[in-house]
């Protein structure tokens, strides 16, 4: 039942916005989504399962911003320039994402096991997918790299550019993002840092 699944989702997040996760309680997600305790224990298997999937929904909501952000206008510079500054703004606002791109799991945070752990139940197949390993900052960073150097040298001008050195060139971009998450430049910004990093653009 995904309108539910979302729902305990939504709950967990918002509870997790008030309370440290160690003192969520499944009933009151339960209640607040407007379930059954019985319907979120089926969904998920246990409060860890909970945990696991509300981490797993984050980093594909981090993905999903990096693609938008790759998809925008400007030369790949550019959208390089636009993906880091989002990628900061997603670590700044979501602790969750923060975590999951630093490896920093404060307390207050749910601290699921990256790796895939045994299903509770082979007949509950909303499960099974938060039941699979989740990304380390190191999978993220190769991700984001791996979906820049698709979308930017599907765009680029012709001949399209080098792959490895526009994957250098991307992986620069996620990394420099990732230093400016754990300790923000005192002036300017990221996008800054990052023109300045970057290689010149060829000129015709």
């Amino acid at each position: 039942m995904p309108a539910a699944r979302e729902s305990l989702l939504d709950a967990a997040r918002t509870a997790l916005a008030r309370r440290p996760w160690s003192a969520v309680r499944m009933v009151d997600v339960a209640a607040s989504a407007g379930v059954s305790r019985q319907t979120l224990y089926n969904e998920f298997g246990s409060k860890e399962g909970l945990a696991r999937a509300l981490v797993r929904r984050e980093a594909d909501g981090y993905l999903a911003g990096v693609d938008r952000a790759l998809s925008g206008a400007g030369d790949p510079c550019e959208r390089l320039a636009a993906t880091a500054e989002w990628m900061m703004a997603a670590a700044h606002d979501n602790a969750l994402v923060r975590a999951m791109l630093t490896g920093c799991w404060s307390e207050r945070l749910p601290s699921p096991a990256l790796t895939a752990v045994p299903s509770s139940s082979s007949a509950v197949p909303a499960q099974r997918r938060a039941d699979g390993p989740l990304p380390s900052p190191g999978d993220l960073v190769g991700l984001v790299r791996d979906r820049a150097v698709a979308v930017l040298h599907a765009a680029g001008p012709a001949p399209p550019p080098d792959v490895a050195e526009l994957a250098r060139s991307c992986e620069l971009a996620v990394r420099l993002a990732l230093s400016c998450v754990a300790a923000p430049p005192a002036r300017g910004g990221v996008a800054d840092l990052l023109r300045a990093a970057l290689p010149p653009r060829p000129t015709a």
